[in-house]
């Protein structure tokens, strides 16, 4: 009867989707230095499909001055949602160039779906209210590394 049950729940186990099985924030990745303007970010990178799909998940906080970015491997319309998502986060999608193509605020604990206005590379997620605090629009340009090779 135990054997029986035990194989159930790894069959349940493996009906929940990895994401959803995690349950704890990644605060492990690798992190780059940006900057929009005067202000400086330091975001943690998530840059393999494993990473991208936990995103910030299950995080409690986060620091004003933190975030996260997004790398893809080639620019196409990027969607976000918010599902075990505890932040409320604002998503800047960016081109290549560092350039922000559009800013979408996000509500958390949701799956409304939020995409680019146009295919991009990258999208940074700040806490909600970041942007707009410090008057950084659609158009504004982020620097750092991985903006520097399509500058020059």
């Amino acid at each position: 009867m135990f054997q029986r049950f035990a194989a159930l729940l790894l069959f349940a186990a493996s009906l929940i989707g990895p994401a959803q099985a995690q349950q704890q924030p990644q605060t492990d990745l690798a992190r780059t230095k940006l900057s929009v303007g005067l202000y400086k970010i330091d975001a943690q990178v998530a840059q393999t499909p494993r990473q991208r799909e936990i995103g910030l998940m299950f995080r409690k906080e986060m620091p004003q001055s933190e975030g996260m970015i997004f790398v893809f491997e080639q620019p196409a319309t990027q969607c976000f949602w918010m599902r075990n998502t505890l932040l409320p986060l604002t998503a800047a999608f960016v081109a290549d160039d560092g350039r922000i193509v559009n800013l979408v605020d996000m509500q958390p604990m949701t799956e409304n779906s939020h995409c680019s206005q146009e295919p991009v590379r990258y999208v940074l997620e700040m806490n909600q209210g970041w942007f707009a605090k410090k008057n950084i629009k659609k158009g504004a340009k982020l620097g750092g590394e991985l903006f520097a090779a399509s500058r020059r």
